[in-house]
């Protein structure tokens, strides 16, 4: 049978790097029995890029994507990949990774077709550059992709237009936006190596005398409920999810957490762990 790759994204793990290090926050990762990462919103420092190989040597993890925007966000400082071209390049050989991944489009571009679609061109351009040294270009979706243009999604329009650049599908947001993942998966056959794997619910309302005297703090509570889950503890068919991932191309399967609401996210890395394997898939950590 045809296998993937369980890891887990990094995202939520940021607080446990600062606390842990980057070392021992692998250690962790591996001891919940993951043997793969991808590297985001951790500042790729000397020391931490070093303590990265050296946690993916000791621990047998692989670093299968690390994290850069296309340039930097307007008013922030930062490596991108516009301005730090060498530095990131380097970084991706120094953990022998193949894949690097834009997380979001910039916020003042969101809205704007026009513009989105001449930073699309130039992710592109960038792709090629990448492919020179046999990296890869992936972009990360949200929800915002799936505003409508004469009928079309954003992200549609975004694939037609790109052949070199990759799509690191999410099926939450692709949720959260209206579509059905697995719909949307099949359509991206062949452009997603990358899937982020992160269940979608409703959060308990829980109302205090104040909202219901202020509609508009009711309002504000009602409208939005949406939380990110655990696998399995959510409404999205995962097992479908994997199936279609693993028909369109994807290899790297990576457990994603956006907010744990209070709860410590290696447990709920637990939760979504233990589902997965409970689905069949305990020979892909």
């Amino acid at each position: 049978m045809q296998k993937g790759k369980i890891g887990v994204q990094m995202f939520n793990l940021k607080s446990k790097v600062e606390e842990l290090g980057a070392y021992e926050t692998l250690k962790n990762i591996h001891e919940l029995g993951f043997s793969s990462v991808e590297v985001t919103q951790i500042p790729m420092t000397e020391e931490n890029v070093s303590e990265l190989r050296r946690a993916s040597k000791d621990f047998n993890i692989k670093i299968a994507a690390i994290s850069a925007p296309l340039d930097t966000m307007p008013g922030s400082s930062g490596e991108s990949l516009t301005t730090h071209f060498k530095k990131i390049v380097n970084d991706c050989k120094t953990l022998d990774c193949s894949f690097i991944r834009i997380g979001m489009m910039p916020v003042t571009l969101m809205g704007q077709k026009d513009k989105v679609m001449e930073y699309i061109k130039n992710a592109e351009v960038m792709a090629e550059r990448l492919a020179e040294h046999g990296i890869e270009l992936y972009y990360h979706n949200h929800h915002i992709e799936f505003e409508k243009y004469d009928g079309e999604f954003l992200l549609d329009i975004m694939r037609k237009n790109t052949s070199k650049l990759g799509f690191e599908l999410d099926v939450h947001w692709i949720h959260r936006g209206g579509e059905n993942p697995v719909n949307v998966i099949n359509r991206f056959e062949g452009r997603v190596s990358l899937l982020h794997l992160k269940d979608y619910r409703v959060g308990q309302m829980i109302l205090t005398e104040e909202d219901l005297q202020d509609h508009s703090k009711f309002s504000q509570k009602f409208a939005n409920l949406i939380q990110f889950a655990e696998l399995g503890q959510g409404s999205l068919d995962i097992k479908a999810i994997i199936e279609a991932g693993l028909k369109s191309g994807a290899r790297h399967f990576l457990i994603e957490q956006d907010d744990t609401y209070g709860r410590d996210p290696f447990e709920c890395l637990k939760d979504s762990s233990d589902y997965l394997r409970k689905l069949g898939y305990g020979d892909w950590f």
